[in-house]
């Protein structure tokens, strides 16, 4: 955010910016920097929303004791939200879905989506277990009329059906669906779905806020030469090339 309200301020200052790149030394943008105050509390809070965000529950109970931040929500409903991610991300579909129940049944009632991938999974589990009459008369009974409802779903669900076709079908044109990736992203959708129940933003604050000093990086780099961050790890900053 400092170096955004920067560059606003430095477009408003140079109007003649456009035809010739101004020169900001390091002492320059140092000053501007230090002129941002920002308080300890607001950055203690964005902390704190990783945390909780990407499931960090023992981190997040030892920075509420260290910084008196208080979390948005119970730490204890994360240990329950990374169960359920935890058993998708090993293959554990049918735990993860009666553990979501537990949860809060209107998660699954209320997203025929969420709860269209989480079965297409438990196929792909079947499926990857050798279980082929298992996986046939599960997909029938369980997915084809939801893909009669709904063309996205039968065309996903023709594509995992696709995986029984093929005598090797980790080297088939599906064979993206046996991958962890895949398991990774349904994992993932659970975590948002529980988290929006919740009243809390699905995705961390901390990603969003680096990519707009990213997009404010590049802005600026049309109109000036300046100490820039490129390891956003250190946030270290860099004096550009003479």
């Amino acid at each position: 955010m400092s170096l955004f309200r920067i560059f606003i301020n430095q477009d408003d200052d140079d109007d003649d910016m456009a035809t010739s790149k101004k020169v900001i030394t390091r002492e320059e943008w140092e000053k501007k920097l230090n002129a941002v105050k920002l308080r300890k509390q607001d950055m203690n809070t964005l902390v704190m929303n990783f945390l909780v965000t990407e499931g960090y529950v023992d981190a997040a109970a030892k920075f509420q004791t260290e910084s008196a931040t208080k979390p948005e929500i119970d730490l204890a409903t994360i240990t329950d939200r990374m169960a359920v991610k935890k058993a998708v991300q090993n293959g554990h579909v049918e735990d993860a879905i009666e553990k979501v129940n537990d949860l809060n049944p209107e998660i699954l009632d209320t997203n025929p989506e969420l709860f269209f991938h989480l079965q297409q999974q438990r196929l792909i589990e079947l499926i990857r277990q050798g279980k082929t009459e298992e996986a046939l008369e599960f997909a029938q009974e369980e997915l084809a009329p939801r893909g009669e409802e709904n063309q996205a779903f039968l065309q996903e669900l023709e594509k995992t059906v696709a995986l029984l076709v093929f005598e090797d079908a980790s080297n088939s044109p599906v064979k993206d669906l046996l991958d962890i990736s895949h398991r990774l992203k349904t994992a993932s959708e659970v975590n948002a779905a529980i988290l929006t129940s919740q009243s809390h933003e699905k995705d961390p604050k901390l990603p969003s806020l680096l990519k707009m000093l990213i997009w404010a990086q590049n802005q600026l780099d049309e109109k000036a030469v300046y100490p820039h961050i490129n390891d956003l790890s250190t946030g270290q900053l860099q004096d550009p090339p003479e």
